[in-house]
C-alpha cells in the first residue's frame, strides 16, 4: 500500500509536470506560430509561469512531504518510487537555493532573447544581440553560485544539461577528437577530391519535401497520433507529453536534404520521448536522462542509420520518385556518397558528421572564456572566425553565418553545445552494441524495417527514464563508460572509403 506521503509527493510533482508542459508548449508556439507582436507579452507570460513553478518547487510542504518519505522505511518503496523521491529532492534543493527574481528574470531575458537574437542574425548585427548575451551570461554566473556554491560556474552550467559531467572529463575527449580529426579532415582536403552531388542542386518543391520527410519519420516509428511536424527557424523537438510531441525544420526550395535530416534527427528525440515508460509519465523517474544521451538518439536515427549505405539503397527509388527530374540520372552509391561528403561549412547544422564536432568543440572553448573571463563578450566575431580558421580552415563572412548562427545563447542554454558530441559518441557505442546483439540490423536496415531498432531503443533507454546515471546507463547497455575511439574509427573507416586516402 502506497504511504499517504508518497501519495501526497505524486500529486505535488504531477502539478509541476503539468505546469511544465504549458510552458513547454508556448515555447512552441512562440517559435511556430506566434505572431511577431506578441513577443512582450509572451516574455511577461513566460516569466509569470516560471515563477509559478518556482514556487510550487520550492513548496516548504514540498520539502516536508520528502523529509517524511526519506524518515520512512525504503523496503516498503519499489525502485520507481525511490527513483521518483531521489529526483524529486535534488531538485528541490536545487530549486530552493535560486531566488525567484533570479528565476523569473532568466525566464523573462530568454524569451525575450529569442526576439532580439532573430532580429540581429536577421540584420547580421551582433552588436544588437551583444548586450544581452552579457546579461545572460551575468544571470547564470549567479544562477551557478546559488546552485552549485564552490563549483566553477561553467561546470554548474554544464551539469544542468549533463549531470554529473565536468570540463574535466569533457576536456581530454575533445582534445583526442580533435588530435584525430583535424588531420582527416585535411588529408581529405589535400585529395582535391568530392564526390559529384550536382544532381542535388535545382528547385525540390517544399509539399513534396514535406510529404518526403513525413513518410520516413513514420516509417521509422514516430506516432503522428501522439505528435505533429511543422516550420520553425531552428529545427527543434518540444511538446508538453509523450502524446504530445512537437518536431519542427525549415525547408528551402534549392535543398531538400537540409530538411529531411532535420526530421530524421528530430524524429530520433521525438522517439525517446513517444517510447518513454507508460508508468509514471507525470513524474521524475520516466523523464529522459541527459541531453547528450538525449543526443544520442537523434544522431543515432540521422547518422548510424539515415546516412548508412543501406538507408539510402533502400529510400532511393522513393527518393527518385520524389524527384524525379533532379535525380534521374542518379544512383542510390552515389546518392550515398553526396550526402556523405566531407566539407567545411559555416553553419553548424548543415555540417557533415566529420566537421561538426570541431563546430561543438569552438563553441565549448569559447564558453569557457566567456564564463573564466579569457573572452570579452565584444570579442567574440573575431574569437569566433580565428577559431573557425585554426579548425576547418575557412572565415565566415558575416555574423549570420558565424557567432549568430545558433539560437542556444538566446535562451541562456550554456553548457549544452558538448551534448551534441558526447551524444555522437554515445550513439556510435549504442550502434555497436546494438548490431553485437541483434544479427539481423543490416539486412532490416536496408528493408526499411525499423521496428526491431526502435523496440531495442526503447527497452535499453527510453524506458529507462531516470532509473540511472547517465554514466550506469552506458555502462549497463554497452559494458563500459564513454568511449571516443568506436566514434573515431567508425568515421575513419567510412571516410577512408568514400575518399582515396589509403587508410587501411
Amino acid at each position: 500500500m502506497t504511504s499517504v506521503n508518497y501519495q501526497s509527493l505524486v500529486e505535488k510533482l504531477s502539478e509541476v509536470s503539468y505546469l511544465n508542459g504549458v510552458m513547454s508548449t508556448l515555447g512552441w508556439d512562440q517559435e511556430v506560430v506566434m505572431p511577431i507582436g506578441a513577443s512582450e507579452a509572451r516574455a511577461q507570460q513566460i516569466s509569470a509561469l516560471a515563477g509559478v513553478i518556482h514556487e510550487r518547487m520550492t513548496d516548504p510542504r514540498l520539502g516536508d512531504c520528502l523529509a517524511a518519505l526519506e524518515a520512512e522505511d525504503s523496503a516498503y518503496f519499489d525502485t520507481l518510487q525511490i527513483c521518483n523521491i531521489r529526483e524529486a529532492r535534488r531538485k528541490y534543493d536545487l530549486e530552493t537555493k535560486i531566488p525567484k527574481k533570479l528565476v523569473k528574470e532568466m525566464a523573462g531575458l530568454s524569451s525575450q532573447g529569442h526576439t532580439v537574437w532573430v532580429a540581429a542574425r536577421r540584420d547580421n548585427k551582433f552588436s544588437d544581440f551583444a548586450p544581452l548575451l552579457k546579461r545572460f551570461i551575468e544571470l547564470k554566473k549567479e544562477w551557478a553560485q546559488c546552485a552549485f556554491p564552490g563549483m566553477d560556474h561553467y561546470d554548474a552550467n554544464i551539469d544542468n544539461f549533463e549531470r554529473g559531467t565536468t570540463m574535466a572529463d569533457i576536456t581530454p575527449v575533445f582534445e583526442r577528437l580533435k588530435a584525430e580529426l583535424i588531420p582527416l579532415i585535411q588529408s581529405i582536403q589535400d585529395t582535391h577530391y568530392q564526390p559529384d552531388n550536382s544532381f542535388l542542386q535545382g528547385t525540390f518543391p517544399v509539399d513534396k519535401q514535406e510529404a518526403l520527410a513525413r513518410k520516413i519519420s513514420k516509417d521509422i516509428g514516430f506516432q503522428f497520433d501522439c505528435g505533429r511536424m511543422d516550420v520553425s527557424v531552428h529545427p527543434f523537438c518540444g511538446g508538453s507529453h509523450p502524446t504530445d510531441v512537437r518536431i519542427t525544420t525549415r525547408y528551402q526550395e534549392n535543398d531538400f536534404i537540409e530538411s529531411l535530416y532535420a526530421v530524421i534527427h528530430e524524429t530520433g528525440h521525438g522517439l525517446y520521448e513517444q517510447g518513454r515508460m507508460l508508468e509514471g509519465r507525470d513524474l521524475p523517474v520516466s523523464e529522459s536522462l541527459t541531453m547528450g544521451i538525449h543526443e544520442s538518439q537523434s544522431l543515432f536515427w540521422e547518422r548510424m542509420i539515415a546516412q548508412s549505405e543501406l538507408f539510402c539503397r533502400h529510400y532511393f527509388d522513393t527518393i527518385k520518385a520524389t524527384f524525379p527530374d533532379n535525380l534521374q540520372d542518379a544512383t542510390a552509391d552515389a546518392f550515398y556518397r553526396a550526402i556523405n561528403t566531407c566539407k567545411a561549412d559555416f553553419i553548424r547544422v548543415e555540417a557533415d558528421e566529420l566537421t561538426y564536432p570541431l563546430h561543438i568543440i569552438l563553441r565549448y572553448e569559447i564558453e569557457k572564456g566567456l564564463f573564466d573571463d579569457s573572452i570579452a563578450v565584444d570579442d567574440l566575431p573575431e574569437v569566433w572566425n580565428d577559431l573557425m580558421m585554426k579548425y576547418l580552415g575557412i572565415k565566415p563572412p558575416t555574423d549570420t553565418l558565424g557567432v549568430l548562427q545558433d539560437s542556444h545563447w538566446s535562451s541562456g542554454a550554456f553548457g549544452y553545445f558538448p551534448s551534441y558530441t558526447l551524444g555522437a559518441i554515445y550513439a556510435c557505442q549504442f550502434y555497436q552494441t546494438m548490431t553485437n546483439e541483434l544479427s539481423d540490423v543490416e539486412k532490416n536496415i536496408e528493408k526499411g524495417s525499423f521496428a526491431p531498432i526502435k523496440a531495442w531503443l526503447n527497452e535499453k533507454i527510453h524506458r529507462q527514464g531516470s532509473l540511472f546515471t547517465p554514466h550506469d546507463l552506458v555502462c549497463r547497455v554497452t559494458g563500459e563508460s564513454l568511449n571516443p575511439e568506436y566514434f573515431i574509427e567508425y568515421l575513419k573507416k567510412k571516410y577512408s572509403a568514400i575518399y582515396p586516402l589509403g587508410l587501411e
